[in-house]
């Protein structure tokens, strides 16, 4: 997950942004506890039965990719609107509550490689956010796509031109980390986006699948996080308060795809302890479609692979309130 290429060196005359200068960067309440739900694969619950079971309001939905051009569609293959994923949608909605939708992931086609200048890349995010009204979107930028420097401007670009054309909007950008916070790719990534006066609500790391980690998943994650922290403050010019505000996480619950790390319900109330002392701007996880013990052997996209009653995990999450 983690790639290794150098980050760049960026003037730091670029960097503009006043601490805390986002209008919607603090957003409270449920919006910032959005577990992941996938819909096309993974046997996805109901989400109205998650809603119920749990009182969790918000998902994230995933994930948008490319239909092979600069053109979203749902896992690259369905269409918006018309099908299955929009009655998901509509059936969270009547319940009351809301959805994040995530563009990219780590398979398929990515719209920020199929696209090839911001301004139609923006178009493409434009097409999402237009097709659900939505009022947050989480750009989950993995594999090829984080390791090109090409694409990682123009991500940072595209998402300027989409918080222009969508006042109020918030927006996430996801990525993978290592045990003491983004690697250099990940570093560079931030750093382009405060250099292009990006007011981006929340950068936010997923502390798992580290190749290698000390003490438990709970620890681990908050050491990212510190580094995350410390990534942001830097780049941004912000204060320590404000770095926090900007900054969140997206677990992983149970079993993770390295053999070595296992997070549990404790890792978890962890790093909610953390999250709620800190104000993140984001407590997610992969995923609801995880949240339950295996019935038999194991499907790590419909299981944790440990022993936990249903939606253990989703439980502690929606107790973030920001």
């Amino acid at each position: 997950m983690i790639s290794t290429l150098l980050a760049a060196t960026l003037a730091p005359s670029a960097l503009l942004l006043a601490p805390g200068n986002s209008a919607s960067a603090a957003q409270a309440g449920a919006m910032a506890a959005a577990p992941y739900e996938y819909l096309g694969w993974g046997s996805p619950q109901k989400p109205t039965d998650v809603m119920a079971a749990t009182g969790t309001k918000w998902f994230t939905l995933a994930f948008i990719l490319s239909d092979g051009t600069c053109n979203p569609k749902w896992d690259g293959t369905r269409a918006l609107t018309g099908g299955s994923d929009e009655a998901a949608v509509k059936s969270i909605r009547a319940a009351g509550g809301d959805i994040v939708i995530s563009v990219g992931g780590w398979s398929g086609d990515k719209l920020g490689e199929k696209c090839t200048s911001a301004t139609a890349l923006a178009g493409a995010y434009q097409k999402v956010i237009n097709a659900y009204h939505l009022k947050a979107l989480d750009i989950d930028i993995e594999n090829t796509e984080f390791a090109s420097a090409t694409v990682r401007q123009r991500v940072v670009d595209a998402l300027k031109i989409v918080k222009t054309k969508n006042p109020g909007i918030v927006t996430y950008v996801t990525m993978g980390t290592t045990p003491s916070g983004p690697d250099a790719t990940g570093k560079d990534l931030i750093k382009r986006g405060a250099a292009a006066g990006l007011d981006n609500d929340g950068w936010v790391v997923m502390p798992f699948d580290f190749g290698g980690h000390s003490g438990t998943m709970g620890q681990a994650s908050v050491g990212a996080l510190e580094g995350l922290k410390a990534a942001v403050k830097s780049a941004y010019r912000y204060n320590d308060d404000a770095a926090y505000r900007h900054s969140g996480v997206s677990s992983m619950n149970g079993k993770t795809d390295e053999d070595d790390e296992t997070v549990t319900l404790t890792d978890f109330r962890t790093i909610l302890s953390y999250a709620q002392r800190h104000h993140l701007a984001r407590f997610a996880f992969w995923s609801v479609n995880r949240d339950r013990a295996c019935a038999t052997g194991t499907d790590p996209d419909a299981c944790s692979g440990i022993s936990q009653s249903p939606y253990a995990f989703t439980k502690i999450v929606v107790q973030y309130k920001g």
